[in-house]
């Protein structure tokens, strides 16, 4: 099998990593993100030479897309991040597992925060991956699931098959934005999921995007015009940048939950969604 990784990076920027080396960067559609200048590597501007550093400083720091990839984190990056918003609804017992991707392994039930954030925090989005034995033995070491230990397939659906089959009843997936129909299936056949809609940057239209919030609880903006002038239905938007949109109760008592533990002051008002006005936003938005 070929060493081979392909991750969509910040920016919408296509990268391609094999044998631990960054061998193709794709031209990106943004050149700002608020969040990518608060990477341990700061992406600023977003170009593919500032693109190819951030994800070699990755494979360096922490072993992203090799055998030698780190799976365990207790560091928080950001307040309303995927990863974390997952560790504290698994922390409080609002979700039971979380079914997420990791390079090495590919579709994969956890149920540590550690390992929640050992792998989500450090990984943008995951196309495609190849199996490592090392690292697969790491995330099972941890409590971790490996669904597809042969090819390392990225396939929430059978990952969720197997939650259910295992006795887990409160599962929390996360979708890429793009994947409206996949979020829609999940909601019928799982409907008890807590689906989370991350790297919505493709979302090609106000139709889509609508269709994200009927059938997600939390939705990602990224750099997505759409999802911001769908987000006058969210019940509670979480950060101004590139906020996270909640659309169900479900969604907006994860928010609550991450407000509840961290020690950040915050101003909690009543107001019309989405705001806009109160920070940078990526640029330019699609």
């Amino acid at each position: 099998m070929e060493d081979r990784h392909v991750i969509e990076a910040v920016g919408m920027s296509r990268v391609v990593v094999s044998n631990g080396k960054v061998v193709e960067v794709g031209e990106p559609e943004i050149n700002s993100c608020p969040l990518a200048k608060r990477f341990r590597c700061k992406v600023d501007p977003i170009n593919k030479e500032n693109m190819k550093e951030n994800i070699e400083s990755r494979v360096n720091l922490f072993g992203m897309c090799t055998k030698d990839r780190e799976v365990l984190d207790k560091e928080s990056f950001v307040l309303f991040g995927a990863s974390e918003l997952l560790t504290t609804a698994l922390r409080r017992n609002t979700v039971d597992c979380a079914i997420i991707c990791c390079d090495g392994a590919g579709t994969v039930i956890v149920t540590s925060p550690e390992l929640v954030q050992g792998i989500g925090g450090r990984m943008s989005g995951l196309v495609e991956t190849v199996p490592y034995a090392e690292v697969i033995e790491r995330i099972e070491t941890a409590g971790g699931v490996v669904v597809d230990k042969e090819t390392a397939s990225l396939d929430v659906l059978k990952g969720l098959e197997t939650a259910t089959a295992q006795g887990f009843t409160k599962p929390a997936v996360t979708v890429a934005g793009f994947q409206h129909e996949l979020a829609e299936e999940i909601r019928r056949k799982f409907p008890e999921t807590v689906i989370i809609a991350v790297h919505t940057t493709p979302v090609k239209s106000l139709d889509d995007a609508k269709r994200l919030f009927a059938s997600c609880d939390l939705i990602f903006a990224c750099a997505s015009k759409y999802i911001r002038e769908a987000a006058s239905s969210a019940l509670v938007q979480g950060g101004v940048g590139v906020p996270v949109f909640a659309s169900s109760k479900k969604g907006k008592q994860i928010i609550m939950e991450r407000l509840i533990e961290t020690d950040s002051p915050i101003l909690v008002k009543n107001i019309k969604l989405p705001v806009m006005d109160m920070g940078s936003q990526p640029k330019p938005l699609i």
